[in-house]
């Protein structure tokens, strides 16, 4: 891995800009940014000067430590009733013969398959099928922890959920509190994309606005279940849009503590109505990930999640803020294989999820969902 100044380097550098320097020194006491400051660090941040404090800030937050976990994913139906112009995964209900449409029994297939493994998550996310409803979904849910009682059920983005809700004409918490009684834990963060609605209604019009999004979320932490939080970056949003978004995020934040990791995800063009836009750089990732872990200060985990980077781009974000490489994913994930990532088999044993780590300098740790520690792989 590249050799990294330190945050204290970086103040001493005689030709820093002012405002640059004003911004460092604010990191390293302990204050938080502006969303003018954050702005500014993406039109003038460096990458190495972003890396610097980015790195300041894991460090003091989690030493050398990198998280992980063992989970899979179940994707119940990449049929869709949404049209989103940045999705390669989906096929429209009226096409849904080129598309899969799982049963429950199919579902609990998936989950048998890991039968005596130590497993810890299941990731349920998929299209939103207009025959898959809430009682589908309670049902799914229900057999899933009687089949696997200590399987944490992480399952469903706010655009599932919105859609599941309003089809069954239940409130946020009645839907969410029916899924949990049925044995769901916490939620995913996906469907976040850009929560400015002159974006959002260019890429997404037709799905849950930003404003659902975080509901949906704050009434999750409210009854006690955590969840994550996305961005989708690299496509028409302008620098104001991303911290916007994570300014938002920050807020709800503060609020309910709810949150326990940010994920950025890198927007990919192959094979879908977006293809004409190009992909962001390498450097504009790195950045992207630095600035995001100097800006989301109240987020104590920022994950990298490595099937959409590849392994050795998400292996450098260790090096930009990054504590956290998501799981072992075993193949059971097509949502970005689908858009071009560079990952197209998905899935990683343990061992090789750590030697990842360890060649990067850090220490592998083995957590649960909600970042318990499991076991250190030192």
């Amino acid at each position: 891995m590249m050799r990294q100044f330190s945050a204290e380097d970086i103040i001493r550098q005689s030709g820093l800009d002012k405002d640059l320097k004003n911004i460092a020194e604010k990191v390293i006491n302990k204050e938080r940014l502006t969303p003018a400051e954050g702005v500014l660090l993406f039109e003038n941040g460096e990458v190495g000067y972003l890396g610097a404090l980015a790195n300041h800030v894991r460090e003091r937050l989690h030493g050398d430590k990198v998280y992980f976990n063992r989970n899979f994913h179940i994707e119940p139906t990449n049929v869709c009733v949404f049209t989103c112009h940045f999705c390669s995964y989906s096929r429209l209900y009226k096409n849904r013969d080129e598309g899969w449409e799982l049963s429950i029994e199919q579902m609990l297939d998936v989950v048998r398959k890991y039968d005596g493994q130590p497993v810890t998550e299941v990731h349920i996310v998929g299209g939103v099928h207009p025959k898959m409803n809430l009682e589908f979904f309670c049902e799914v849910v229900s057999k899933i922890k009687a089949l696997r009682p200590d399987l944490h059920i992480k399952g469903f983005t706010a655009v599932e959920l919105d859609y599941m809700f309003r089809k069954a004409k239940l409130s946020v918490k009645e839907g969410l509190q029916k899924l949990k009684n049925a044995g769901l834990q916490s939620l995913p963060g996906g469907g976040a994309e850009i929560f400015a609605p002159e974006i959002r209604n260019e890429i997404c019009a037709d799905k849950v606005d930003g404003d659902g999004w975080l509901l949906i979320h704050k009434i999750a932490h409210e009854l006690d279940m955590h969840s994550n939080a996305t961005m989708l970056y690299g496509h028409i949003e302008k620098y104001e849009h991303r911290i916007d978004h994570m300014e938002r995020l920050r807020s709800l934040q503060d609020e309910t503590g709810g949150f326990n990791c940010f994920i950025p995800l890198k927007f990919r063009n192959k094979d879908n109505d977006m293809s004409h836009i190009a992909e962001v750089s390498l450097i504009e990732d790195m950045r992207l990930y630095a600035i995001s872990r100097l800006y989301m200060d109240n987020f104590s985990n920022l994950k990298a999640y490595w099937p959409m980077l590849g392994r050795q781009s998400a292996q450098m974000t260790l090096s930009f803020g990054v504590n956290d490489l998501d799981g072992t994913i075993d193949d059971t994930t097509k949502i970005y294989s689908m858009a071009g990532a560079e990952e197209q088999a998905p899935s990683m044993s343990t061992e090789e999820l750590c030697d990842l780590i360890i060649a990067a300098g850090r220490i592998p740790v083995e957590r649960d969902t909600v970042y318990n520690e499991l076991k250190v792989n030192a």
